[in-house]
């Protein structure tokens, strides 16, 4: 039983209930992108060059003869697939830049002390006269 509660403990840590749901949402994402790619942005892109179909591209190296099928490298597919992937690529990296952005640390505020030149001990900025040696403090 004590392996049991191990799994659990493991499979209901933060971290894992965060992985799997960004894995189902990346796989949906995924989907989407696919969508805009082959459905939205190619078939213009493909009318401005001709009327080409990216999805059709392919360099045939051997023709169907009867049971086997053809040999083909579809070049045209690959091109879709690059598509998809630098407007994934770009969607990912706008949202790490937003979400480092929301991260950034305060700057460090302003200094309040200052170190005596005499007795290098901590003293406030406007401090004329060092309390602990008593020198003159120039402004």
């Amino acid at each position: 039983m004590g392996m049991m509660k191990e799994f659990k403990e493991f499979a209901l840590r933060g971290n894992v209930v965060d992985m799997a749901v960004g894995i189902i949402i990346g796989g949906a994402f995924g989907k989407i992108v696919s969508s805009l790619v082959s459905d939205v942005i190619m078939p213009p892109l493909g009318v401005l060059l001709g009327n080409m179909d990216f999805s059709s591209l392919a360099i045939t190296l051997r023709e169907k003869s009867g049971e086997v099928p053809a040999v083909v490298i579809s070049y045209g597919t690959f091109i879709n697939t690059v598509v998809d992937f630098v407007i994934v690529a770009f969607a990912i990296f706008l949202v790490i830049k937003q979400l480092n952005r929301l991260k950034r640390e305060p700057p460090p505020a302003a200094p309040t002390t200052k170190d005596c030149p005499r007795c290098f001990s901590a003293i406030p900025l406007r401090a004329t006269r060092c309390p602990n040696c008593t020198s003159e403090i120039g402004g």
